[in-house]
């Protein structure tokens, strides 16, 4: 058995690195599973995401809603692109290197041009940061 501080093991547990490209490519990789009709993503807390306070940055956890939040519309409305309008992130609780952060997101209401949802980002089912927006479905 792993002593208690060894890293999470994703693959283990079913998650696979999605595909990136540019700026998600930079701060990913982010990693993707499905539970049931929906999807939940998450990553692994990096040196490299780490703040001079030896806790993942603000920055890259309002990173990780937005690209997790975005996926679950993007989903939600038959993979037609979409874009953030808002997106309002709320810090519970720090998030340490070899972490495993998971995003679990529900959409609250659709119209035709614009989705709202909200979210949350944890750890080891603790809440590290709450997140809720709007985002616009393009050529709608």
């Amino acid at each position: 058995m792993p002593p208690d501080d060894a890293p999470p093991d994703p693959a283990a547990a079913g998650w696979k690195p999605m595909r990136a490209s540019d700026y998600p490519a930079l701060v990913g990789p982010f990693l993707a599973r499905r539970e049931g009709d929906a999807w939940r993503y998450a990553f692994v807390a990096e040196q490299r995401h780490l703040n001079l306070g030896g806790v993942v940055h603000g920055g890259m956890l309002m990173s990780f809603a937005d690209d997790a939040l975005g996926a679950t519309i993007f989903e939600a409305v038959g993979r037609r692109p979409v874009t953030t309008v808002q997106l309002n992130t709320q810090f519970i609780a720090p998030v340490r290197l070899g972490e495993l952060v998971e995003a679990r997101a529900e959409v609250l209401r659709r119209t035709r041009t614009v989705v709202f949802v909200r979210g949350l980002l944890e750890v080891a089912g603790r809440t590290a940061v709450h997140a809720d927006g709007v985002w616009k479905i393009l050529g709608a």
